[in-house]
């Protein structure tokens, strides 16, 4: 039998049949087949082989094209940190529901999408990121830098209490893969420009005018006509989102405020024990009375200048220390400074604090008398500093400081009132965490009430965002348990518990009556101005003037010559609208009409355009225009060439999974 088994597997038939069997465990390994993974990913990106970019989607993917995956983990991380840095910008105006919404979570998505988009570009287009691009990078970034230069203590510091903490490597190759990725689009963006014909056709647009003539319809008044149930019916049904009831809340609550707590007269040992403990704080620091002649020069002036300017400092200075020298004189004379220049140099009295520069202040807190220093070099050039007066540090008694010793303690016992009350209620409420009422009263605090309100529509602390968003929460709604502490300010907290809830839901027409019939009565008024102000256009448009269109509704026009873009003449929309029309032809006008917000209605005629004068503008005001209308154009480059890497990819989002 086992001779036979192989005569059948030894032929060429069977050599076939292995190899066609090798090939799918060649490409995707046996573990495929023996085990089963759990996808992760949130969105995959595959890109064509660059030696056939036009490869069909069908091609096998897995084989030879490029595939790379966004995983929960990275999409979670960029999430949270988009969290931070918006609640940080907006504060109390920042909106969790907005935040966690699918589109907002897509948006995200798609920031990291064009990043790895970028990468792969890169990768493929050959993009190599040198060692000293890196390093430039590095030592530019100022959280690294200690007066202005790069400073590897500082380097290493911030690395280290960064979250997650990282290595310099894991930086370096942070900042080597974001160089990679931004230098095609900023080559891109940097690359664009805008033609002298291009900038004349634009201030030719910007300087535009206008001559117009215009009547305004005056906001109309609601319709007293009859309406029938029918109406009422038919415009119900068809607004019926319009007439539904906001989700709201009833809430208990009970607030601690450190700034209502009673506090003990402050003891007279305790504050002495302050005192001493912070005696520091009550020094009144030494102060120097401070003139200056500052002689100008560049940091990166060249050697001849740098000399000349220090040689002339070094004259003033010996003019200054001569017998009867009136220093405010030279100044006036010399000074470059023309912030101290007019008063002799006078800077007033000088704390060693940092106020000036570093170099200027060891300086001065090196004299030990009064007198004229020797040139001191700083960035902005050669300083010769006179030391007038000197005012030594004073300590101030615990007498002359009690009163603040006692304020500090007072606000101290406050906040420690402030928080062994709020742990006391916590502790309470965590062995019944479904009612607030009796951890309350053992501790003789007040439980309000407050509501029913919904979102946007509460007052008191109902206003305070984060309240909001604890009140309307599923876990306090649907669980009915009472928050965490909630800070309204410092040292002021509340906690809720949510005592009704009561869903968004449609009213019924019986509730909402009399506001159907009053939206009815307005919509009919609208309706009927613009049908006047139609037909007014209409007789414009069949060659009749402003004012023949204007008698008839006993309206007299307003001729308004030169209107330039922007400006509200008698309304900003009125002004965009009539730069929309179209240049009129010699001898007639380009009618429209436009409704305003206040349910006014303007309409217009266009009776001649005056382009703008390119030669207006000045060297320096086109050279400004030139630069923003480039880096406006690079911007919209750098983006198109991003859409058009992602059409060359396939982008597959996993939305169950963000």
């Amino acid at each position: 039998m086992l001779q036979k088994l192989r005569e059948k597997t030894s032929g060429w038939i069977a050599t076939v049949i292995l190899v066609l069997l090798a090939i799918p465990f060649a490409f995707f390994g046996v573990d495929q087949y023996m085990s089963q993974s759990v996808d992760d990913y949130v969105a995959t990106i595959d890109a064509p082989p660059t030696w056939w970019e036009a490869a069909p989607s069908w091609w096998p993917v897995s084989i030879l094209w490029q595939h790379e995956e966004i995983d929960g983990a990275a999409f979670r991380e960029r999430y949270e940190q988009s969290r931070q840095e918006q609640q940080q910008r907006r504060g109390e105006g920042f909106d969790v529901r907005a935040f966690e919404s699918i589109e907002n979570k897509r948006e995200i998505l798609d920031a990291l999408i064009d990043e790895r988009v970028l990468r792969m570009t890169s990768n493929r287009a050959g993009v190599a990121i040198s060692k000293a691009q890196i390093q430039e990078t590095i030592a530019g970034i100022p959280a690294f830098q200690v007066d202005g230069k790069f400073d590897p203590q500082r380097y290493q510091l911030a690395l280290a209490t960064q979250v997650p903490a990282r290595t310099p490597s894991q930086f370096e190759n942070l900042v080597r893969e974001s160089l990679q990725q931004s230098l095609l689009p900023t080559s891109i963006g940097e690359s664009a420009f805008v033609t002298n014909g291009e900038l004349d056709r634009l201030l030719k647009l910007l300087g535009e005018t206008r001559d117009v003539g215009y009547v305004r319809l005056p906001q109309p008044t609601p319709d007293a006509g009859a309406i029938s149930g029918a109406e009422i019916d038919a415009w119900y049904k068809t607004h019926v989102q319009q007439y539904r009831a906001p989700e709201t809340v009833a809430i208990e609550y009970v607030e601690i405020d450190a700034a209502t707590l009673p506090v003990p007269t402050a003891d007279e040992a305790a504050l002495r024990q302050r005192y001493e403990q912070e005696k520091a704080r009550f020094v009144e620091p030494e102060q120097r009375l401070t003139a200056h002649i500052l002689v100008r020069v560049a940091p990166d002036a060249d050697a001849a200048t740098q000399k000349a300017a220090e040689q002339k400092a070094a004259q003033l200075a010996i003019q200054a220390r001569a017998a009867g020298a009136d220093f405010a004189a030279l100044a006036r004379a010399n000074s470059d400074d023309t912030g101290s220049k007019e008063s002799g140099g006078d800077l007033g009295w000088v704390e060693k604090n940092g106020t000036m520069v570093k170099p200027f202040e060891d300086a001065l807190f090196a004299m030990q008398t009064a007198g004229v220093s020797a040139p001191v070099k700083t960035d902005y050039g050669w300083h010769v500093i006179q030391l007038r007066e000197i005012k030594t540090g004073q300590q101030s008694t615990f007498e002359q400081a009690r009163e603040q010793l006692a304020l500090d303690q007072a606000e101290a016992d406050r906040e420690r009132a402030f928080n062994d009350l709020t742990g006391k209620l916590v502790d309470l409420i965590y062995k019944n965490p479904t009612a607030l009422t009796p951890a309350a009263r053992q501790l003789n605090l007040p439980v309000q009430t407050l509501g029913p309100f919904a979102r946007g529509a509460g007052t008191g602390i109902a206003t305070n965002p984060a309240l909001l968003r604890a009140a309307f929460s599923e876990t306090l709604i649907q669980d009915g348990t009472v928050s965490d502490p909630i800070e309204l300010a410092p040292n002021h907290s509340v906690l809720i518990r949510v005592t009704q809830h009561n869903p968004e839901r449609a009213q019924p027409l019986s509730v909402v009556r009399d506001q159907v019939i009053a939206e009815i009565r307005v919509d009919r008024a609208g309706k009927a101005l613009a049908a006047t102000a139609d037909a007014m256009l209409a007789q414009l448009r069949a060659g009749a003037t402003l004012q023949q269109a204007a008698i008839g509704q006993q309206l007299v026009p307003t001729e308004l010559p030169a209107v330039p873009r922007g400006a509200p003449m008698p309304d900003q929309a009125a002004t965009e609208a009539y730069f929309s029309v179209p240049t009129p032809a010699a001898g007639k006008g380009s009618p429209g009409k436009v409704k305003l917000a206040d349910g006014s209605i303007v309409v217009f005629v266009v009776h001649k355009v005056t382009p703008g004068n390119p030669a207006a503008a000045s060297a320096q005001e086109r050279a400004l225009l030139q630069q923003q209308l480039a880096r406006s154009t690079g911007i919209d480059d750098a983006r198109a060439f991003v859409a058009a890497m992602r059409k060359q990819m396939r982008i597959e989002v996993a939305e169950d999974r963000l």
